[in-house]
């Protein structure tokens, strides 16, 4: 566009840009079935945004640049250092939280602690340890709640993250049986911990029952950890023998989606919102990308960031650059939507 007489419009790339557009024309041909329908497209109400300050979000009391969250996925492995290094000083440049995978390992020995110890890559953006119910269930009958309140201490994180995994429990051949239903540890946990905590599920998702219980906890924030992304329950029978395998796969195939929890939460909000502490949620489980982010943040009526665990971990197994070229593709991304897209109501 000419804006003065000094204008000189340079375009050294456009004899090969041309050529590419008449060699890709054709293949960009694309079917109407595979348009995008949860979004209005609307080219003429923006600019491109440069701004990234535009996604910046108080969340759970946490200033973040990006409404991002790594969701729990490892440790006490030989990979576990290098990947939760790199997602933590990911998490320090860009501006998000992340959530350890779980920390069982550190509540008696020190052997893996160097592994998780990423607290000073991360500023002062949150970090969350993990523990499973069942750790926390056997602590709470043992009265032994220092063990917890220690270890979080010494990784300085800023609270736990509670992983409640009934289903996956029960297919994993050396799992553990809850003898107390999760709900009830949850509350000795808040009752005997001085941290703040957040509970998730670990592929499956959960319930209109499971969440209305939650919701009415003084917990930090509650993760989805819904059907459609990364499933543990599978992943325990990935490790059974075949015959195990083919008699209860239909098992893993229970859960509820990461958009049908949000339409579940909105209308619990909707009947019980003034009952309800829980103010802060991550939406997670299958949300693969920008659009995926965006949208199930869009049409939540609870304030909500969108947790990811395999993109970012692909990344992160890689090397530093692969890592900071996903996580600036996705800021890209949510800028755009930002910009042209509208959710269809």
């Amino acid at each position: 566009m000419k804006q003065n007489s000094d204008y000189i419009d340079i375009d050294e790339t456009a004899s090969s840009r041309k050529e590419d557009h008449i060699t890709l024309a054709f293949k960009s041909q694309q079917d109407k079935l595979l348009l995008d329908r949860r979004f209005h497209y609307e080219p003429m109400l923006s600019r491109h945004i440069k701004d990234e300050e535009i996604l910046h979000t108080n969340w759970a009391g946490y200033e973040l640049k990006l409404p991002l969250w790594v969701s729990s996925m490892t440790g006490g492995t030989e990979k576990a250092k290098k990947i939760n290094f790199n997602l933590a000083r990911a998490c320090g440049k860009y501006g998000f939280g992340m959530g350890l995978g779980s920390c069982r390992s550190l509540l008696f020995s020190d052997e893996y602690f160097d592994d998780f110890n990423v607290k000073h890559l991360m500023e002062d953006f949150p970090l969350y340890a993990n523990l499973g119910i069942a750790q926390v269930e056997i602590l709470a009958q043992q009265g032994d709640w220092s063990r917890i309140e220690t270890m979080v201490s010494k990784l300085r994180a800023d609270g736990l993250i509670i992983h409640v995994n009934p289903l996956q429990e029960w297919l994993q051949p050396e799992g553990d049986r809850f003898t107390m239903a999760p709900i009830d540890t949850i509350r000795l946990a808040l009752e005997n911990l001085s941290m703040p905590i957040i509970v998730k599920e670990v592929g499956q998702g959960m319930g209109p029952a499971s969440l209305d219980a939650l919701m009415r906890l003084p917990l930090k924030a509650i993760e989805f950890a819904a059907s459609g992304g990364t499933n543990f329950s599978t992943i325990e029978l990935f490790r059974a023998d075949e015959k195990r395998r083919e008699l209860l796969e239909k098992a893993t195939h229970v859960g509820h989606t990461a958009q049908e929890m949000v339409h579940m939460l909105n209308q619990l909000v909707q009947q019980n919102g003034a009952q309800y502490k829980v103010k802060d949620i991550i939406i997670s489980g299958g949300v693969r990308d920008f659009l995926d982010s965006y949208y199930l943040r869009s049409i939540s009526s609870t304030h909500a960031i969108s947790g990811h665990a395999s993109g970012f971990l692909k990344h992160a197994l890689i090397d530093e650059q692969s890592l900071d070229n996903f996580i600036e593709t996705m800021s890209e991304g949510l800028l755009m939507s930002e910009s042209f897209l509208r959710v269809r109501l």
